[in-house]
């Protein structure tokens, strides 16, 4: 089975402004979101339902979950979208993992994705973490357009993914930064790049 797409922002500097649409708003995680996550992520991904149990049991109970690093946007209060700073390890302090991001598709065409995830890059940036990476699907085009407008770049993590990414350019009607891909590597140092391309 093909190894799920890369992509990482070599820093967090030069962040776009967050600007949260009219008639929505954004916090982080307060107790009793646990329902709200589990309805986003079982609306934006499919599959099961997903419950409070499971939110507790892929997020909350989880060592390198943080409160303040689990963001939702809001509408009448009501949390519809979601993303959560993330790391790969309980000592991690320089790479940001942005996992699980979800909006309800009765929100979409708002960026509310855009929003909640540069959220959590902020909070990757205000608490010193020198780069982000996150894992995405072939399929998810819009998700991927969104990431790359906000500086990530694609990381071949399998010798296949050079094609795969030339097709979701093509898809995108994007030049294909094969240039920026390559330089990638040097922009890093080694001790990052070994982090983020395993």
């Amino acid at each position: 089975m093909s190894r799920q797409l890369r992509m990482v922002r070599p820093d967090l500097e030069d962040l776009p402004e967050l600007i949260i649409p009219d008639g929505y708003g954004l916090r982080s995680y307060m107790k009793g979101d646990e329902i709200h996550w589990a309805n986003i992520i079982s609306d934006s991904f499919g599959g099961s339902k997903r419950t409070s149990e499971d939110t507790r049991k892929e997020i909350i109970d989880r060592d390198v979950f943080v409160p303040d690093g689990l963001f939702f946007t809001t509408y009448k209060d009501i949390p519809v979208g979601t993303a959560c700073a993330w790391r790969q390890s309980i000592d991690e302090t320089e790479v940001g993992y942005v996992h699980m991001v979800g909006v309800e598709t009765g929100h979409t065409g708002h960026k509310l994705g855009k929003w909640v995830s540069l959220a959590v890059l902020y909070y990757f940036r205000d608490n010193g973490f020198i780069c982000s990476m996150l894992d995405t699907d072939d399929f998810r085009i819009p998700a991927i357009k969104t990431y790359l407008n906000l500086g990530f770049i694609p990381l071949y993590v399998e010798e296949t993914q050079h094609t795969r990414w030339k097709k979701i350019f093509e898809t995108l009607n994007l030049q294909f930064i094969e240039h920026e891909i390559e330089q990638l590597q040097n922009i890093l140092t080694p001790e990052l790049w070994k982090k983020t391309s395993r």
